[in-house]
């Protein structure tokens, strides 16, 4: 069983690193972070650590304003291994030229994929992994 875990959050001015606005990729990081984090929860009762990332894309830029959401699904469950599949989409965006009107896309904009693998130690596992 596959189990998915999906956050949305808005990019802030904050967050910006580059001029224009624009986001560092090791924010989409984060976020992946946080839905692998949720997962582990769900299905080992356990944050778990992550402990690495096995391919990463950056595909699109991510701009303070844009809406983000983040989601994730564990599709290998091994001893204490748990293999991960993360995509980060935009799904709104400012209106360039307004310093407050936004859209929502049509079409989400892929901005990051990754694939990476975190371990709940097996005395931190308090649920039993789902059948295979």
């Amino acid at each position: 069983m596959l189990y998915e875990s999906k956050i949305r959050l808005r990019i802030s001015s904050g967050d910006a690193h580059y001029g224009g606005g624009l986001v560092d990729g090791a924010h989409m990081l984060k976020l992946f972070g946080d839905v692998a984090t949720e997962l582990l929860i769900y299905t080992d009762g356990d944050e778990g650590l992550f402990v690495a990332y096995d391919s990463i894309e950056f595909l699109a830029p991510v701009l303070a304003g844009d809406y983000i959401e983040a989601t994730g699904v564990i599709t290998h469950y091994g001893n204490t291994s748990r293999t991960m599949r993360f995509e980060a989409k935009k799904v709104i965006a400012p209106l360039p030229g307004s310093d407050s009107a936004a859209e929502i896309l049509e079409k989400p904009i892929l901005v990051c994929r990754a694939t990476g693998t975190c371990m709940v130690p097996k005395q931190k596992q308090r649920h039993e992994p789902p059948r295979r």
